[in-house]
């Protein structure tokens, strides 16, 4: 059990912003390649394609960032408080609290002797860790990281929005839009297979739907900045 254990929190921890990441990097390339394709749509003017994906991309990845940051300093928060009220617990009624912890070893397979000798040992060694662990599911000395899961989410979103932006720009005129279609989709691929791989979900399932999302947004700002340029026109 110990030499697992240790692993298992490095995974975890790994997993947020691993998460943070393809997500990231997801929203990058299908926000960047529809605002490109968009634009490329209404207008062919290089530097106008150029302005208008850069903004995407700084303005993506910033609100990537501060969305993360948000979200999990929430969720850090939510576990400083459950750990305080734990502590408390444990100050003020130590006797209930070691009856929780030996009803919930009770009711993983424990027999009630074994389960209230487990119980006793893991609160002499660290009470307040045993019942973060088995009432909480949390790891004090290794709460969320909101630092990390902003800054995994701004640079990969930068780098799946570069993918498209690059696409669109070295691309002769005539073959901007199928060339960052194609792009996007490969990498839209790419993303769903890691995303698929980290959840344990279906790889397939997964792809398909990351390529269809960015499908259908890049369909339709396309459409809509062809509409547009020819109205402007």
């Amino acid at each position: 059990m110990s030499h697992h254990e240790p692993h298992d929190e490095v995974t975890g921890d790994r997993m947020n912003w691993l998460r943070a990441g393809v997500l990231g990097a997801n929203d990058g390339i299908v926000s960047t390649a529809s605002l490109v394709v968009g634009v490329a749509g209404a207008t062919t003017d290089r530097t106008q394609i150029l302005v208008a994906g850069l903004a995407g991309l700084f303005a993506g990845a910033m609100s990537m960032a501060s969305g993360e940051y948000v979200s999990v300093s929430s969720q850090r928060d939510a576990e400083r408080a459950l750990l305080a009220q734990e502590r408390e617990e444990l100050k003020n009624t130590p006797d209930e609290e070691l009856d929780e912890l030996r009803e919930i070893y009770e009711s993983k397979g424990l027999d009630e002797q074994t389960a209230k000798q487990v119980a006793e040992q893991l609160t002499k060694h660290d009470a307040l860790a045993a019942h973060a662990e088995a009432e909480l599911h949390i790891d004090p000395d290794e709460l969320t990281n909101p630092w990390g899961a902003a800054i995994a989410s701004f640079v990969s979103f930068t780098i799946g929005a570069l993918l498209p932006l690059a696409a669109v720009m070295l691309t002769p005129t005539s073959l901007r839009v199928p060339v960052t279609v194609a792009a996007a989709i490969l990498t839209l691929a790419l993303t769903g297979f890691i995303s698929a791989r980290l959840s344990g979900a279906d790889k397939r399932r997964a792809v398909v739907r990351n390529i269809a999302g960015g499908l259908i947004a890049m369909g339709v700002t396309y459409a809509i900045g062809s509409v547009v340029g020819q109205s402007i026109g």
